[in-house]
């Protein structure tokens, strides 16, 4: 039996006996494989953990003040995550030898064929794996101009030092894809083999080594891996910082004030901590196990059915990586690929995402009214009086947005003096006070988390360069729009799927890279023009909607373990309560205006002002926010079978189809949808009173038949 804490509010009072710390270790062990590490204690702790801090601040310097050449600047940055990665992720997950003992300090080298892991000890094959990764890329970076200059003449067999060159880069390739299945997982490790193999069958041998190892641009150090060394690290940090503040814990006491005493008040708790915790956050599975430790203890407790509350929390963690501003560290990759300034696809996300919890929101909430939930009694709630001596913590946010909103200074900047806001709120708070101790700890942190997202931004890397290589994205293109038919909707439904199965498993990160090369082209190709900004906005959605689609769920799975419900119930349950993640996408498709794109004013007229057209546009958003808010009640009404009371299943169907139909661009379809959806409420509410004054008739004929 594993011992529990209870979760206190402000008042001391206990709401809800929560899991252990060992029970939500074990739990993100199960579930993310990047939290599956090496032990090490004593000093050979103290040495990783510096060594981890020391890259933190490496990478901070190198962001803000590095003027070396990309070959020479990643090289380096992809040998050193390759050092702290073998360090800390073994062979093999959950295989520690429990005889260890824990007290010998000294630090160890194995030499035999176990791949059991053991306490303070690293086996011969792993630091052999790092020497191939480290070397060819250290070598790399020393002869950076020579291997520039040579271009395509490295891997070409006239080259005297071809096998030299070949072997190098395959060491490379290889060290990296061992440590992208420990730390990050097989599902991308599964989709870089394929698409090799298509590449080695189809392009001449030293031309895709060229291009995934030597080629700058293309491969290993293209897009992802330069946006993660120079954008996302810096980021990563500041959460780091950030979470050492205790806004975790404002966070749910906030979301708490807004909403604990609704009716299901613990469930929409956790609908709101989890879209504020998950801004600053770049893992789903993470997001879900740090709030649902707290949230679905909780939402069990009001009433809510154990595969419902961890579905709750698992569709609302998730909706954390496309709420604003930070986005799982997405919205830099965005911004690069779009071409567009940070700070606008910022902006851009705000609308689906208020959209996606909207829906979450109502469906929580139809479901308390359906099971007769109450909230969490006020005495037992934080106090805003008490809260507001501690919102010095949204400081490192405010700063953040402020600056990067200015478009003054660069990101890396922005985000450099965020963390030293961080630090400065972390020393004001007595609570949470930031020691040194905890200053070292949250850059060994920073480092660690950079390893994940590293790794599975070279693997997206080599996924963008093998597209490339092959000409595989015309292919792609060629085929959807082939049973497409051209047409737009067919083409969607099939980018969708495309989406969900190529983003099952994978990190924030490397799931809009492979989104961005493969499926995003096939979009914005001129059959079928849907516009670049809508085009990865709608697949960003439905990669990150994996997470939470079945089979491979791996945030409904952490849910539903510790809810302790069924997983695949679960994961049913947090497709159904996310069904807003399903729609959004669609009507932004094929009305940008929601993206704050293309935005047409609701009516025309000649001659009109600059004023005036813009205030005509700003109606025509709202009218677009509203209709679709109401369309997505209607769809949420009808999956969860209740209104004012059950809904029988042919007006479940008719509810549906208004709410889609309120969703779909048009004053006539927003009519019928509007009409329908106002029809069944109306007949709902007359026959709710109908029941309750029969029921009332009932009981007084009782009541006078007992006299």
């Amino acid at each position: 039996m594993t011992e529990k804490t209870t979760y206190m509010d402000a008042n001391f009072t206990k709401l809800e006996e929560t899991p252990s710390a060992l029970d939500v270790s074990s739990v993100v062990k199960k579930y993310d494989r990047s939290s599956n590490q090496r032990i090490w204690t004593g000093l050979p702790s103290q040495v990783i953990t510096l060594l981890c801090a020391a890259f933190s601040l490496y990478c901070i310097y190198v962001t803000m003040f590095s003027t070396a050449i990309p070959e020479v600047r990643l090289n380096i940055f992809i040998a050193l995550v390759v050092v702290i990665g073998y360090l800390h992720y073994p062979i093999r997950r959950n295989n520690f030898d429990e005889n260890d003992d824990e007290n010998d300090t000294r630090f160890h080298i194995s030499f035999g064929l176990n791949t059991k892991s053991h306490i303070n000890t690293i086996p011969w094959y792993d630091i052999v794996l790092m020497f191939m990764g480290v070397v060819p890329l250290v070598y790399f970076a020393i002869n950076a101009e020579s291997i520039i200059q040579l271009a395509l003449k490295v891997t070409s067999p006239r080259n005297p030092d071809y096998y030299q060159m070949i072997s190098l880069a395959i060491m490379a390739l290889l060290s990296l894809m061992e440590l992208c299945r420990r730390c990050v997982g097989i599902p991308i490790l599964c989709v870089v083999g394929a698409l090799l193999i298509y590449a080695l069958c189809s392009v001449r041998f030293g031309k895709v080594v060229y291009d995934l190892f030597y080629s700058t641009g293309d491969g290993l150090r293209s897009t992802p891996i330069d946006v993660c060394a120079k954008y996302i690290v810096v980021f990563i940090i500041f959460g780091a910082f950030l979470e050492r503040t205790g806004i975790s814990a404002f966070f749910i006491d906030l979301a708490n004030i807004i909403a604990g005493a609704s009716a299901g008040g613990p469930a929409k708790v956790a609908v709101i901590s989890s879209a504020l915790c998950g801004m600053v956050s770049g893992s789903s599975v993470g997001n879900t196990v740090t709030t649902g430790s707290i949230t679905i203890p909780m939402m069990k407790k009001a009433g809510y059915r154990p595969e419902f509350a961890g579905a709750v929390e698992a569709a609302s963690s998730t909706g954390g990586q496309i709420m604003p501003p930070i986005m799982g560290a997405a919205a830099f990759l965005m911004a690069e690929y779009m071409g567009v300034p940070y700070i606008q696809v910022a902006v851009l996300a705000i609308l689906p995402a208020v959209l996606y919890f909207a829906g979450i929101y109502v469906s929580v909430h139809l479901e308390a009214k359906k099971l007769g939930l109450k909230g969490i009694s006020r005495e037992n709630l934080p106090k805003f009086r008490e809260l507001l001596p501690r919102m010095y913590l949204l400081a490192p946010l405010v700063v953040l947005v402020s600056l990067v909103s200015a478009n003054v200074f660069t990101m890396q900047f922005s985000a450099t003096v965020s963390i030293g806001v961080a630090i400065l709120v972390g020393i004001i708070n007595k609570d949470q006070r930031i020691s040194v101790k905890k200053f070292i700890e949250a850059l060994e942190a920073g480092g660690k988390s950079t390893i994940t997202v590293a790794v599975a931004c070279a693997m997206a890397g080599l996924v963008a360069g093998c597209i490339t290589t092959t000409g595989l994205a015309s292919e792609l293109i060629a085929m959807v729009v082939h049973l497409s038919a051209g047409y737009v909707l067919p083409a969607l439904v099939l980018t969708m799927i495309c989406c969900i199965i190529l983003g099952m498993g994978v990190p924030t990160t490397a799931n809009y890279c492979i989104m961005a090369a493969v499926c995003a082209p096939i979009l914005t190709s001129p059959a079928i023009g849907i516009p670049i900004i809508c085009a990865h906005f709608f697949v960003f959605y439905f990669g990150i909607v994996a997470d939470i689609t079945p089979p491979v769920a791996l945030a409904a799975y952490a849910g539903s373990a510790i809810a302790k419900a069924p997983p695949m119930r679960t994961a049913f349950n947090a497709t159904k309560i996310a069904i807003a993640a399903f729609i959004v996408p669609y009507i932004f498709a094929f009305n940008p205006a929601l993206l704050f794109s293309n935005v047409e004013p609701i009516v025309q007229i000649e001659n009109a002002s600059p004023f005036v057209i813009q205030c005509l546009q700003i109606m025509e958003i709202a009218l677009i926010c509203i209709t679709s808010f109401i369309g997505i009640f209607g769809v949420a009404a009808a999956l969860n079978g209740y209104l004012f009371f059950h809904i029988k299943p042919l007006f479940r169907v008719i509810l549906a189809l208004g709410g889609l139909c309120m969703m779909v661009p048009g004053i006539t379809t927003d009519l019928i949808g509007l009409f329908v959806l106002v029809s069944i409420c109306t007949m709902q509410h007359f026959q709710k009173k109908k029941m309750l004054s029969d029921s009332q008739d009932i009981d007084e004929a009782e009541a006078l038949a007992s006299r």
